[in-house]
């Protein structure tokens, strides 16, 4: 009997045993330290920047742009590391990012003016950028869309640890031994990340041949997100809306965008493939997803303002007062991750999730100084649950979809649109609470001269604190001014508020329009090993078909 031989040893792609329970446990362990360490970083100096704005002597566009620049080159950078990680190793562009991050913010503590702390806070975003990209990518790598949520407690621990104990370790830390020490507290960490990564991740390295970076790619995408954000936060202040200024930069940025189009379309390795915009669902969720970073960066960052300059808290009480938020984030997160495991539908939560960022960001819209705090709670908690809802669940479904051998670009892509509309989002809430605060000052000038004047002697400090342009400690201001004081910046947070409204509007828009396709089992590795195995079976199937046929033999 005729046998056909066995294929080449090397055509053979084995199928990867699955993981134990175990052994991703451990391969998380390095990964889920190196996310808190990024989280508690950025979160233990939320509370303590207007402190850090003010004694540096910096203004409301200062505020604005020590956060934005991290946010910044956040979104520049994730689509870079996106790309790097489906040509280069994974688990040492993680250690890379990881140490890039933890120095920058370490140096962050050594400035000596805003400016300073801008730059290093710059630097910092590329190592943020990196750590919310490849964490996700990893992710893929050992963990299936439809098992991600059994684990989800877990990163559902490590945000409640980070974000819940950065804010409150921050304000501890300003008011006993000053803010410095903020950006120092993650060093230990970090080492610790360092380690457990090295011993513990174990990943399947990328090898490729030929590997072209698209450096025009990044110069271009750099420089169109660059422009718009200076834009926007200088329009309306430095000059107006309607000016050369904002003809060159918004038209610089929309030419920029043009062209990195274009490059992209002609690249062999672009650094972001225009193909996956031919998936709907990649492109729905990018959509969606600029709303979630609104929500999640912007108000978050106003928030904090919030309680300090309306309610004249200190940073240790604001980290204890945006509880709320962040309880709703987390519950929901971990909830939500338990239930699409277990029955594997995920679009009702997502609804439910845009629903409640509506109504969130809606509600906020409406605050003042003296709003009672169980309100301002209810609100804020509406608000995380959209996000903890919406953000990891855009790009699980995201990977859920995409090719194996794009799943870092695809990954990286939805974090990146994320990180962007968080960026602009902060900015243009900056930009329209500054120049609300502004009006707001002018509108209510005469009641401020006469709390002033009651005061005496100590009334041209004060006057002078208001008139020099910096962010004034209001918990500090006596009783009169206060007031009057906190009452303007409550209604020009609740002003920014409002930008959020429409965009989480088009973000339930979209999620309805999302195409609702079950989660796989299979992890990224274990789809690349069937695909080649199918692959293999297809070049069997038409060799043997190329063979010609031989006549029937006769009988005798």
């Amino acid at each position: 009997m005729a046998t056909h031989p066995a294929a080449p040893e090397s055509t053979r792609t084995p199928s990867p045993a699955p993981m134990s329970r175990r052994a991703v446990l451990e391969a998380l362990s390095g990964l889920l330290l190196g996310m808190f360490v990024s989280m508690l970083a950025a979160t233990v100096v939320s509370t303590s920047l207007p402190v850090i704005v003010h004694d540096l002597g910096g203004d409301q566009a200062a505020f604005t742009w020590v956060v934005t620049a991290t946010l910044l080159t956040t979104a520049i950078s994730t689509p870079v590391w996106g790309k790097l990680a489906d040509l280069f190793d994974r688990k040492l562009l993680i250690q890379i990012a990881l140490v890039l991050f933890v120095l920058a913010t370490a140096a962050a503590g050594f400035s000596q003016d805003t400016g300073t702390l801008i730059a290093f806070r710059a630097v910092q975003g590329l190592g943020a950028g990196g750590l919310a990209a490849l964490s996700q990518v990893i992710m893929a790598d050992i963990i299936s869309p439809r098992e991600r949520g059994r684990y989800m407690g877990l990163f559902g621990a490590v945000m409640a640890l980070a974000t819940v104990g950065g804010p409150l370790l921050g304000g501890v830390i300003t008011d006993g031994i000053g803010w410095r020490w903020n950006f120092f507290v993650a060093i230990p960490f970090a080492i610790a990340a360092l380690v457990i990564l090295q011993r513990t991740l174990h990943i399947t390295r990328t090898r490729r041949e030929r590997v072209r970076i698209d450096y025009l790619g990044i110069v271009l995408l750099a420089t169109s997100v660059s422009l718009l954000l200076v834009w926007i936060t200088n329009a309306g202040d430095t000059y107006s809306w309607w000016s050369v200024e904002t003809a060159l930069m918004a038209g610089g940025a929309l030419l920029a965008a043009v062209l990195f189009i274009v490059v992209e379309l002609r690249s062999s390795e672009p650094l972001i493939p225009l193909s996956m915009f031919r998936n709907r669902t990649f492109t729905l969720s990018v959509i969606a997803s600029i709303a979630t970073g609104v929500a999640m960066f912007g108000t978050s960052v106003f928030l904090s303002q919030y309680m300090q300059m309306a309610r004249g808290a200190t940073p240790t009480e604001a980290g204890l007062m945006t509880l709320p938020m962040i309880g709703g984030l987390l519950l929901t997160s971990i909830l939500v991750g338990q239930l699409i495991s277990r029955y594997g539908h995920w679009k009702p939560y997502l609804i439910a999730g845009a629903l409640s960022l509506i109504a969130g960001s809606s509600l906020l819209s409406t605050l003042h100084y003296d709003t009672p705090f169980v309100l301002v709670s209810l609100y804020m908690f509406l608000l995380g649950a959209g996000v903890g809802m919406s953000m990891q669940n855009l790009v699980l479904i995201v990977q859920n979809t995409a090719r194996p051998e794009e799943m870092g670009a695809a990954s990286s892509g939805v974090t990146f649109f994320r990180s962007l509309g968080g960026t602009v989002g902060v900015s243009a809430m900056g930009a329209v609470l500054a120049a609300s605060a502004t009006d707001l000052f002018a509108v209510n000038r005469g009641a401020l001269a006469a709390a002033i004047e009651t005061l005496g002697e100590q009334g041209a400090s004060v006057a002078a604190q208001l008139q020099s342009g910096t962010l004034p400690a209001v918990s500090a201001l006596p009783e009169a001014v206060r007031v009057i004081v906190e009452d303007v910046y409550a209604q020009a947070i609740a002003d920014s508020f409002l930008i959020a409204v429409p965009l989480a509007v088009i973000s339930l828009i979209a999620i309805a329009f999302l195409p609702n396709k079950p989660l796989t089992r299979m992890t990224t590795t274990e789809r690349i090993a069937a695909g080649e195995a199918d692959l293999a079976t297809v070049s069997t199937s038409e060799g043997m078909s190329a063979i010609p046929a031989t006549g029937a033999t006769p009988r005798p």
